[in-house]
């Protein structure tokens, strides 16, 4: 269902657009879902409402066992946010440890403190990162929308799945444009 309203306490969120996650071949050029990020981010900012930058650290949900184990150390800057996002001192930023940008975080209470009943979600990975915070902050009572031209996956079908047949069951959709017609 394409976007039809923003609440007036909406925060953007976008996730892991970092320069480890965003090195990684991906079905739509990272470069492009940045600068959707940083567009949707510079009109969240120009409307006085929050914007949350979250970023993934750590090796993942403990106790896994099937999940290959890492060759070396992610390079240093693996976690660095991008500089386009253009980082505000105003900005939340989340360090996450797992897939989901809720759990064992402080995000429900960064945003519940500033009255947000609508997140606007974007970044990488579709079917992880997105999906998960998606599904969450569904669970968590938010109205959720998906700028679903400023998403992306490893995995065209994982990314197509998401975006055609998950999202739409737990958000409206649309482009980031439409999305920021929206706040005007």
């Amino acid at each position: 269902m394409p976007a039809t309203t923003l609440d007036p306490r909406t925060a953007l969120v976008l996730i892991d657009l970092q320069k480890g996650i965003t090195a990684l071949p991906t079905v739509h050029p990272a470069e492009e879902i940045v600068a959707r990020g940083a567009r949707l981010a510079a009109a969240f900012r120009a409307h006085g409402l929050p914007v949350v930058l979250v970023r993934v650290t750590g090796p993942g949900a403990p106790g896994r066992t099937e999940m290959p184990p890492r060759q070396g150390e992610p390079p240093a800057d693996f976690a660095e946010l991008r500089p386009e996002l253009g980082r505000q001192d105003g900005d939340i930023v989340v360090t996450k440890h797992t897939w989901g940008a809720f759990h064992a975080t402080d995000l429900d209470l960064q945003l519940r403190r500033r009255g947000v009943t609508q997140i606007v979600l974007a970044g990488i990975a579709t079917s992880i990162g997105v999906e998960s915070t998606a599904r969450a902050a569904h669970e968590h009572g938010y109205h959720v929308t998906v700028a679903t031209d400023a998403v992306t996956d490893l995995d065209p079908e994982t990314h197509r799945v998401s975006v055609t047949r998950i999202l739409p069951r737990l958000a409206e959709t649309d482009t980031t444009d439409a999305i920021i017609a929206l706040l005007d």
